[in-house]
């Protein structure tokens, strides 16, 4: 069984020691130490010490100057409505109120999953994308979303 080393970054202390207490009673979590802002897990990101970062949505306006996002997984933790662009800075996000076991499963699927399939970047459609979509959703074959919209089916 692969064991997660996890930096836990979080302004409160409370929560933070109640996360490491939490994630410290599984077998596949090693957690390496809380920390109070992203800055000061840069360095173990960039050397490979940490697998996946479980941090606090609220910090999530420090990711933009942070070298952080894209080295390792980030896994948010809400405890609040955050704005979408927010939690597309992470990889996963789950609910203050979330089990260890649900937090866990967060991180071994985040770890687990190639990098570039993080939210980092829009998903917005274009229009012609959402043409498709359409016509996708609606059932017909690609030779008749191809015929209808004129398009080629490569």
């Amino acid at each position: 069984m692969r064991r997660y080393r996890v930096a836990i970054v979080e302004r409160s202390e409370i929560i933070g020691e109640g996360l490491r207490s939490t994630l410290g009673g599984s077998a596949s979590i090693s957690v390496v130490g809380i920390y109070d802002s992203v800055a000061s897990v840069e360095t173990l990101a960039s050397s490979c010490s940490v697998d996946v970062v479980v941090m606090s949505l609220a910090l999530g306006h420090q990711l933009e100057s942070s070298s952080i996002q894209g080295a390792v997984p980030l896994i948010g933790i809400q405890s609040y409505a955050a704005e979408e662009a927010t939690i597309r800075r992470f990889s996963s996000v789950v609910s203050i109120y979330a089990s260890a076991e649900e937090i866990i499963k967060a991180i071994g699927e985040a770890c687990e999953q190639p990098q570039e399939h993080n939210y980092t970047e829009s998903h917005e459609l274009s229009e012609r994308e959402r043409d498709v979509l359409v016509l996708v959703a609606r059932g017909p074959t690609n030779k008749e979303i191809t015929s209808e919209l004129h398009i080629s089916p490569h």
